[in-house]
Parts: structure tokens; sequence; C-alpha cells
């Protein structure tokens, strides 16, 4: 499921912020926002943009422009990201209903209907219903902030990510907000969420695949490493894809290709030069987080999958879980407790702080990801 990265919700709280005369914060969900004082009364409708979303440059975003704007490229927009204000950690940004509005036939109104009034966007059957949870972020041209790619985990595109394989992006516990009380009976269990990049490896009717998060990635042969002339004349020695590199590495193809069944394996890349490597490792390798049988379209539980590595693991280059922080867990009492639990070091490297936790029940019916804000506030 694609991420709601603009979407109506509901104010819960206005709080006020100690020594702050013209801002408060709003609570959406669990989402704490530093707002405009006064903009919002408990039981408002309003629009809220996620942390993480890259929104476009329209006259009703400009205001962000010195503190949000970025260009990647030829494509240039405003990334929300954590940030504090007079002490407060605030998480995305609520505006009122009226900027959804346009210049067209996009207004804001009621609708006679047979269960009674409701209040919509646009006429007819173009409406959009204004009502908590509508998604609301392609109307809005909302996308999700990626940051630039090396060259070498860019590599030569095969694909898009392919459809037999799920994609993963856990739903963020600040947003389960209604679901949470149901969710507290269950036992989970809980992994360190490491800060690299995605990746998926398949083995597929006598085929194996290599993808990044969004797309597949070509095979690129063997390396050979040479001066290559870029930009301006400049030379440089090129790159060898990361992302095969690991996958050459660990002999992944040929563990998955003795398999009787299709299966991927979805792990998070991480080592020298992905995201400042904070671990502080020498050369690369993955940290599985799930093992997807293909032909069954079912992810395999925590103990079928330790079961599963045990089984390919015959070499002396094992293919690894991320780091498990608890085997057996119960939910706590609120949200908070969770948030409080993603902060800590990281179990690969003691000096660094965890980008944040993912839970998961043991079947993997439900899971979900804390992410730490020491982390978040550290993000530029």
């Amino acid at each position: 499921m694609e991420r709601k990265l603009a979407s109506i919700q509901r104010i819960d709280k206005v709080l006020p912020i100690d020594g702050a005369d013209a801002i408060e914060i709003v609570m959406v969900n669990a989402w704490k926002v530093v707002s405009k004082k006064g903009e919002f009364k408990e039981g408002d409708l309003c629009v809220y943009f996620e942390i993480d979303s890259f929104l476009p440059v329209e006259k009703e975003f400009e205001f962000l422009r010195k503190s949000s704007y970025k260009k990647i490229g030829d494509l240039e927009g405003f990334r929300l990201r954590t940030i504090k204000l007079k002490g407060q950690v605030s998480q995305g940004l609520c505006l009122p209903l009226s900027v959804l509005e346009k210049e067209d036939e996009m207004k804001i109104g009621i609708s006679k209907q047979p269960w009674g009034d409701q209040l919509q966007l646009g006429p007819y059957d173009d409406a959009i219903v204004i009502e908590e949870g509508a998604d609301v972020t392609a109307y809005m041209g909302v996308s999700k902030y990626e940051p630039p790619i090396p060259a070498e985990l860019a590599g030569k595109v095969k694909g898009g990510f392919p459809g037999f394989i799920r994609k993963t992006d856990e739903e963020r516990i600040q947003n389960l907000t209604k679901e949470y009380e149901s969710m507290r009976d269950k036992h989970y269990y809980v992994t360190e969420k490491l800060d690299g990049s995605s990746a998926t490896y398949y083995f597929r009717d006598g085929v194996f695949g290599v993808c990044s998060r969004n797309l597949e990635l070509a095979d690129p042969g063997v390396f050979e490493p040479v001066t290559v002339v870029g930009d301006a004349g400049v030379e440089r020695s090129n790159k060898e894809n990361t992302f095969w590199k690991v996958a050459r590495e660990l002999y992944i193809e040929e563990k998955l290709g003795t398999l009787e069944e299709n299966y991927s394996i979805q792990g998070e890349l991480i080592g020298e030069g992905i995201q400042g490597n904070p671990y502080k490792l020498k050369g690369h390798t993955v940290k599985i987080f799930n093992i997807f049988n293909i032909d069954t379209q079912e992810y395999l539980s925590l103990d079928d999958m330790v079961h599963f590595l045990h089984n390919v693991n015959t070499d002396d280059k094992p293919l690894e879980l991320v780091p498990i922080i608890h085997y057996d867990y119960k939910l706590p009492n609120n949200i908070s407790e969770i948030l409080s639990k993603a902060e800590g070091k990281s179990m690969l490297n003691k000096d660094t702080e965890r980008e944040g936790i993912v839970i998961r029940n043991r079947d993997k019916s439900i899971s979900f990801k804390a992410i730490s804000n020491k982390f978040l506030l550290k993000q530029k």
C-alpha cells in the first residue's frame, strides 16, 4: 500500500508551548505538529503532510522556501523533516482545508446525498470526499523525498520493481492510534531499523534478479576498474554496483537457486559509502528483514526465516537477519512508550544512534515502525 503522505485528518488536541506567543502544538493521531496559534481548534479537519513529504513548488507552500527548499537534479520542491521549535519536536505540517481549493471548479462545498450532507471538493463524479483519512497525496502533487543516490548504488536499470514481489514500507506507529488498542493482545518481535539502502534479491523460474527500493537493476557483468572521464573532463575511477557486488560476495544467486520454490529476500544494504556508513563497516553487506515465497505470495514467519537461513547458509558467507532486540514483546500501554524505545544505540555499533525499530507479530500479519526522534533531528 502506498504511503499517505498528504491526507485529511482531525485535530485531536491543541496544546500550548511554554514561552511561545505565536505558535502552539496540534495533535494529529500521535503526531505533534507546531502550528500558528489559533489556526485550529480541537475537532477541526485539516490537511496533514507527513515528514518525508516532498511538496511541489506552488504558491501555497512558498512560506517553506527558506527552511525546506531542495533541488535534486531537475526536480525541486520543499522537503518536510523533523524539526525543533521553541524546544518542541514538530513532525509534519498541518494546513487548513482551503489549501485544497484551486482556481478552477475544485472548490469545497456541501453535496446532498441520500445518506445526508457530504462535504466534498469539486463537482459531481470528479469530487474528492472530505472525510477523515482521505488520501490527497496525488491531488496535492506530493511525493516521497528520496535523497540523491550515489553512483555505485544507482546502476543500470533493467525495469520497474517486479510485480510478483511485494514492496515493503511499514506504517509509522503514530498513524495507528485508532488500531493500537486492538493490537495489544498479540505477541511481537522487535528488530533494529538499519540506516542503509533497501535491497531485494530474487530467484524465480531460473532467473536471478537484483532490485533497489523501486527498480530492478541490470547485471553489470564482471567489474573491471578503469578511469573514466566525467563532467568538465574530470577523471575518476568507475564504481562497481554495490547491490550486485554484495549478491556475488554472499553467493545469493547460488543460495536461492538450490531451493525447490521461488523466493525473494529483502534486506538493508549497509557499509562504506551508504548513508555515511554510520556503523563504520569495512566493505558492504546486507541484513535480511523479510523472506517472501513468490509462489504462495506469503512472507515467512520469524521462525521460518531462521530455519530458511540455516538451510541455505552452507558456506562461510552466511546471510544474516537484521539485529533482533526482542524475540517476545508485548505492546506497552501507550504509543509514547514505543517512541521512547525507538531511541538507543545500534546493536551494530555502540557509538551510533539507531534509526529506530520495526515491530512485527510472529506471523507478520501486523508490522509497523517507530523512528527515533534523536535520529530524525540529526537529518539534514
